[in-house]
């Protein structure tokens, strides 16, 4: 007899269905500015655009909320499904190139380096460790010396 599936059935079954959620999402982020009769932005005297809905960033956690999960963990699980994971990988990068842009942006440097080092692989705020040049080092003085003593 088989067994019984124990636990919530997937939220979504395709790659497909999570598509038009994810590019709405980072559309949202982009905010809503006011429109003139040409369809136009309206812009401040000094060029900047008026929005009625403000310009957000995108986030990893705003990315879960939007695709309708509890948390970004659950963002995270899904993304390591295998039918998932092109997808959401896709959709973090864009998140993680906003990021990094803002590490030269003045306002925004902490949060970016925050949110890179805790959302992203390969990001750390500490330098590598210098034991690996270390012992590269060691390694090409004992090649060296094996070079040496062939002559």
């Amino acid at each position: 007899m088989p067994k019984a599936k124990v636990g919530r059935p997937p939220k979504y079954k395709c790659k497909e269905e999570i598509n038009g959620l994810i590019e709405a999402y980072f559309e949202e982020c982009e905010g809503i500015p006011w429109l003139d009769e040409e369809g136009k932005p309206l812009q401040t005297d000094k060029g900047f655009i008026i929005y009625k809905k403000q310009p957000k960033p995108p986030t990893v956690t705003g990315l879960a909320l939007a695709l309708g999960f509890n948390s970004r963990m659950s963002l995270l699980n899904y993304q390591a499904k295998k039918e998932f994971m092109d997808t959401i990988t896709r959709a973090k990068s864009y998140i993680e190139e906003y990021a990094e842009r803002r590490l030269f942006d003045r306002d925004g440097v902490n949060g970016a380096k925050f949110s890179l080092i805790n959302n992203f692989k390969g990001w750390s705020d500490r330098p590598k460790d210098d034991s690996d040049k270390e012992l590269l080092e060691k390694l090409d003085d004992i090649l060296e010396g094996i070079d040496n003593a062939a002559k």
